[in-house]
């Protein structure tokens, strides 16, 4: 079986962007390649991936992790917001574009086909 470890986008090299591109099955050892979409918690530092675990293992509960850890709970507290802010960068970093089909085919600034790329892309 082979060693599993917490996924992370950013090249250990130079800190550039990765991407998953195969997966193995251990069990019959086939393998399928292709560029694999990373979730949003799995985009977050590992530290901040470690943080939530233990934050949902806990019940949520803020206290009850600082006594299980041995840190105070303003530095939980304060920790949480650290993945909470992370985790609001990695939803805006997916977010479509939003607005409406008139901002989409202003007839100034953009041409037929920029303007079905825009369209397409509103919510």
């Amino acid at each position: 079986m082979s060693d599993i470890r917490p996924v992370n986008q950013d090249c250990p090299y130079c800190g550039g962007p990765m991407a998953v591109t195969r997966m193995t099955c251990d069990h019959c050892e086939i393998s399928v390649d292709a560029t694999f979409p990373m979730s949003r918690l799995g985009s977050l530092p590992v530290e901040h991936q470690k943080f939530i675990e233990m934050f949902v293992l806990a019940g949520g509960n803020l206290k009850e992790l600082a006594e299980q850890v041995g840190v105070s709970y303003p530095t939980l507290r304060s920790r949480l917001d650290k993945v909470i802010e992370a985790l609001r960068g990695e939803i805006a970093k997916t977010r479509r574009v939003q607005g409406t089909v008139l901002d989409a085919v202003d007839p100034g600034k953009s041409n037929a086909e920029t303007a079905a790329k825009l369209i397409k892309q509103i919510q």
